[in-house]
């Protein structure tokens, strides 16, 4: 997976995010994106092929691995990175537009500078609120529907050391060693509590943006009175 296409298209958001956005752009750079790249993945390299059952029925080890891993914790990181990213695209969607907007009354004989216009910082208001708004609150469910996907799919978030199956075509019930369980147990908890820290951050911005246009709009109301 291109992880430095995706940074390049989140970088152009940063531009016009709050300063609790950027801090969370680049936690999830660091400590989400990097981790997984650099040093999860690893560990989780061998895990099908360090998987030993004892027994040597044919396909025993198969069927028992996929029952208690139906998926790899790494793909199902990639894919919650990837949701959790997605909705700040519609903001990069909304500032291209916004843009293109300005350019297209530029060419109507508007007078715009355009080397402004290209270095502009679009403020969070109107439209754009909304826009930003919703990004944050799809961020936080999906981050929280993850959360427990990761739960319930692995029974809890300790990596067992044995697993007990008895699936066909098993001859009976055999024990499974799982590799390296401190270990994945380990990365496991850091990159929840990682994203437990995300799910603030972005509760947070989402607090000071709801709060920012109250007060914005009281002032309002009590300059109009």
């Amino acid at each position: 997976m291109d992880w430095g296409s995706l940074q390049a298209v989140l970088g152009g958001v940063n531009k016009h995010s709050t300063s609790i956005g950027k801090i969370w752009l680049t936690v999830l750079f660091i400590f989400r994106i990097m981790i997984l790249v650099v040093a999860a993945e690893r560990v989780w390299g061998d895990e099908q092929q360090d998987f030993v059952c004892n027994t040597l029925q044919p396909g025993c080890r198969n069927v028992c691995y996929d029952h208690f891993f139906p998926i790899s914790h790494i793909r199902l990181w990639a894919l919650q990175l990837i949701f959790v990213s997605t909705p700040a695209l519609l903001v990069a969607m909304h500032v291209a537009y916004t843009r293109h907007e300005k350019k297209r009354r530029f060419r109507n004989g508007e007078k715009i500078d355009i080397e402004e216009l290209k270095n502009e910082k679009i403020h969070i208001r109107g439209p754009l609120w909304w826009t930003y708004t919703s990004s944050i609150f799809f961020r936080i469910v999906f981050e929280a529907v993850f959360m427990y996907v990761f739960y319930y799919m692995y029974d809890g978030y300790q990596m067992p050391r044995l697993v007990k199956c008895s699936a066909w075509p098993c001859p009976n019930t055999v024990d499974c060693f799982v590799s390296r369980p401190t270990e994945k147990t380990t990365f496991t908890i850091f990159m929840l509590a990682v994203s437990g820290i995300c799910m603030m951050l972005n509760l947070a911005e989402l607090c000071y943006l709801v709060i920012k246009i109250c007060m914005k709009e009281s002032g309002k109301t009590t300059a109009l009175k």
